[in-house]
């Protein structure tokens, strides 16, 4: 019994300490000084992010540069910018006006510059295009009830189905403005909310009858949509810029005068043919930037080298979150199983943070974390802990107290009992806990990519973005494949570490 728990501990250790040394080299090795490029979760935000990055890539003196493209919602890339998790993004004036500077009669480029300036930020000249939050419906919707303008839409007596995205839902210069504005009476019910993307196949399948849409969004074409005319002209100018932070301008003055180049040089046109592209050719983003740029696309990273680099940063968020959940959560539930009030505070707090769900609990730590690496651990560990604490509370209530009797009996002090008797039969149900906090682990690190933390989620993010099934795959099939391994690693662990008579027969 004693060799058993004593090998179970120490190869547990040995396994977290060898998953942190590679974690901690590789992310060593792949965060060299270099300028970061943030961007938004749709197509256009990951085309100009990548037209950004090529073109400071261009500049001379030449800078490496760092893609964290696809992170979130504004008030996401925001953070990071503050924060300085990225140095420069895409945005809009409008976005700018409503939902940094909260001051939404800002109009022209000199005053919302000043405002931003009192923020530490820097604001490029326009690129050249509006971009504009519109409304839309099928075709054959509008032919039906003869719909033209949003005011037609707000009094149609028929039921309407709508489905919007969450930041339309929830900015001011969304849909509660717009509702008032244009006095819309559509019952609550009958207003979902949707990620972005996901609106156009609902819109076209049927299933529901108007949407938010960017006024460049190349898929208004694709599915026969028609926009309808802000009649009492309530979205305000969304003119496309780049914005950073001074202290990057300084830095990098060279970097930032080769993108300023670009205001002016991207009209709605270019902008839809290259939205198209990506969403309805399925060109690379690479090729679309490089075409717009007319440059030679650079030779694209295999599909190989893009999933070690995925896979190190996913090992490095489970590792992490793994070493946390059997540091801290082993003492929980001993902890739990002796002190009878304190456990059950423990029990309930582990399970009140499980519940709290994944987006929100990761947009709760970005106030204090930032964005990026850290409020992804935090996340994880947080999650990863109920398993284990669980587990090892339910295996030590288990064990039958005649054996503990029987310890003391033969004259084993308290940390003697601990270590040769209720480690070694809590065993299993211990394993077990951490298995599923593996596995727990690996499957919520994907969300991790929405702040910016990488991982195999990247490249699912990017592909609901941007509606590519082949690109989803690339991050879904190997996360499941990472999960199945791991049930096979702790499988092998368990007829190694469980003492024999304690191993379920096959």
């Amino acid at each position: 019994m004693r060799k058993s728990a004593f090998n179970l501990a120490a190869c547990m250790a040995a396994c977290m300490a060898a998953c942190m040394a590679v974690c901690l080299a590789a992310h060593a090795v792949a965060a060299p000084k270099a300028i970061v490029v943030g961007s938004k979760i749709f197509t256009e935000g990951y085309v100009l992010g990548e037209v950004a990055a090529q073109t400071i890539e261009a500049s001379s003196p030449p800078v490496p540069v760092i893609r964290k493209l696809g992170m979130g919602s504004t008030g996401i890339l925001f953070q990071s910018l503050s924060s300085g998790a990225i140095d420069v993004y895409a945005d809009y004036t409008g976005t700018l006006t409503e939902a940094i500077i909260k001051n939404p009669s800002l109009e022209s480029q000199e005053d919302i510059q000043a405002a931003l300036g009192k923020l530490n930020l820097v604001m490029s000249g326009p690129l050249g295009f509006n971009n504009t939050y519109a409304l839309a419906v099928r075709d054959a919707f509008a032919r039906q009830y003869n719909l033209h303008t949003i005011t037609d839409l707000a009094r149609l007596k028929a039921p309407v189905r709508a489905a919007f995205s969450y930041e339309f839902m929830d900015r001011e210069d969304g849909w509660p403005g717009l509702a008032a504005a244009y006095h819309f009476t559509l019952p609550p019910k009958s207003v979902n909310r949707m990620e972005h993307s996901l609106t156009y196949q609902a819109i076209d399948q049927n299933v529901v009858d108007v949407i938010d849409v960017y006024s460049t969004d190349a898929k208004i074409r694709k599915f026969n949509l028609r926009v309808l005319e802000d009649d009492r002209n309530y979205f305000p100018v969304y003119q496309a810029v780049w914005v950073a932070r001074q202290d990057f301008v300084q830095r990098y003055p060279a970097q930032w005068h080769a993108l300023e180049r670009l205001a002016g040089t991207i009209d709605v046109n270019t902008m839809l043919d290259m939205n198209a592209e990506a969403d309805i050719e399925k060109l690379s983003l690479t090729q679309i930037a490089a075409k717009f740029r007319g440059a030679q696309a650079q030779a694209a990273d295999t599909l190989t080298s893009r999933l070690l680099h995925r896979t190190i940063e996913h090992l490095w968020l489970v590792a992490i979150s793994l070493l946390f959940s059997v540091v801290i959560g082993v003492p929980l539930g001993i902890a739990a199983v002796r002190f009878h009030a304190t456990g059950q505070a423990i029990l309930l707090l582990s399970a009140m943070i499980q519940t709290v769900p994944s987006l929100a609990l990761l947009c709760f730590l970005i106030p204090l974390f930032g964005v990026g690496t850290k409020p992804a651990l935090v996340a994880l560990c947080l999650y990863s802990l109920l398993p284990v604490v669980l587990n090892t509370f339910t295996g030590i209530r288990s064990i039958d107290p005649r054996h503990l009797e029987n310890a003391r009996a033969f004259g084993l002090n308290g940390r003697q009992i601990l270590f040769r008797i209720v480690l070694p039969l809590a065993s299993p149900m211990l394993l077990a806990g951490v298995k599923t906090a593996t596995i727990v682990s690996i499957g919520t690190a994907t969300l991790a990519a929405l702040v910016g933390a990488g991982g195999y989620g990247a490249p699912i993010v990017s592909g609901l973005s941007l509606n590519d099934v082949p690109t989803i795959l690339t991050g879904a099939i190997p996360a499941a494949l990472m999960a199945w391994l791991a049930h096979g690693l702790f499988e092998i662990l368990g007829r190694i570490l469980i003492p024999a008579g304690l191993r379920v027969r096959p």
